[in-house]
């Protein structure tokens, strides 16, 4: 007979088990988690005050640093606290709760960079009709689609994962709660949500990533075979390089933890790889749009003034 417990509550053993190494991953992460509030924060300010940047480009810009403020809010406040304080329980709907909402962002951040790269394939490949086809009503639509799917990808993982029996260790292997490290802890037939976890988020995440690029490799065939412009294909690739940029940094840790086979490597790198998603890519965001687009810039110079930019 099999030892089944009610789990109340789960053990985070966290980043590390070094005392010594706290303290720094603390200063670490309490920064790039400021950073992430004040530099998504600053850009959905612009967007939402600068009727200059009421395009649709601009508004799945504000979307995405709305999304990535909450995205790094799942995770890092838990963190921190757990950094600080000995007792490193989370309770087992607290770990249901955060499972879900990491995966409800994270589904909505891969659809909304696909959205972003047909809005820049409409707007470099059919600019007469741009307005039309892109129009505040569709781009709503688009945006509640890609929120609306989403959540409902992610309620199928809590739900499931909630169904589960644990009767092992409760020692979570992370330092947040996420499906694999809680299909470790399982007692109970794992098999349906392994596949959920490899067919149905692989198939989003690489559906999503694969129209993305499709888009832009229209863009580029458009440019290249149809008008003949190197100069018009490097202005176009140099407009869209920030949501290259920012599409290469977030799929790729996504493709090395969820779509590769589970045993491919151990958790200690699973973590590692699960920093860059988690916290690293909200902060990094809003600096490559910044950094790289003139007319967020010239938006924070107008509105925050340019002794702070």
């Amino acid at each position: 007979m099999e030892n089944f417990t009610t789990v109340n509550e789960f053990l985070l053993l966290g980043l590390t088990s070094v005392q010594e190494l706290q303290p720094f991953f603390f200063v670490i992460f309490l920064v790039l988690y400021l950073i992430s509030l004040v530099g998504n924060g600053a850009i959905l300010v612009i967007v939402t005050l600068e009727p200059k940047l009421h395009s649709p480009m601009y508004f799945f810009l504000g979307n995405l640093s709305c999304l990535d403020i909450c995205y790094s809010s799942v995770t890092l406040p838990k963190v921190l606290i757990t950094l600080l304080s000995t007792r490193r329980t989370i309770s087992f709907l607290g770990c249901i709760t955060q499972l879900h909402f990491f995966h409800f962002l994270g589904c909505s951040e891969a659809t909304l960079l696909a959205m972003m790269a047909f809005d820049r394939f409409m707007a470099i490949c059919y600019p007469l009709r741009y307005t039309v086809i892109m129009s505040p009503q569709v781009c709503v639509l688009l945006a509640a689609v890609a929120w609306l799917t989403s959540f409902f990808y992610a309620l199928m993982h809590s739900v499931m994962t909630a169904r589960l029996s644990f009767c092992h260790s409760l020692k979570l292997n992370h330092f947040f709660c996420d499906v694999k490290p809680l299909l470790e802890l399982a007692c109970s037939n794992t098999l349906l949500n392994q596949w959920l976890l490899t067919i149905v988020t692989g198939s989003i995440a690489m559906g999503a990533f694969f129209l993305t690029l499709l888009s832009y490799l229209y863009v580029i065939g458009f440019l290249l075979f149809k008008h003949r412009s190197y100069r018009m294909l490097h202005k176009a690739l140099s407009t869209c390089a920030s949501h290259l940029m920012v599409v290469c940094l977030f799929y790729g840790p996504v493709g090395f933890t969820y779509i590769r086979p589970a045993s491919a490597t151990s958790m200690i790198q699973d973590r590692m790889v699960a920093v860059i998603y988690s916290a690293v890519t909200p902060v990094m965001n809003p600096l490559i749009y910044t950094l790289r687009n003139k007319e967020v810039r010239w938006a924070l110079k107008k509105i925050f003034g340019r002794k702070f930019c």
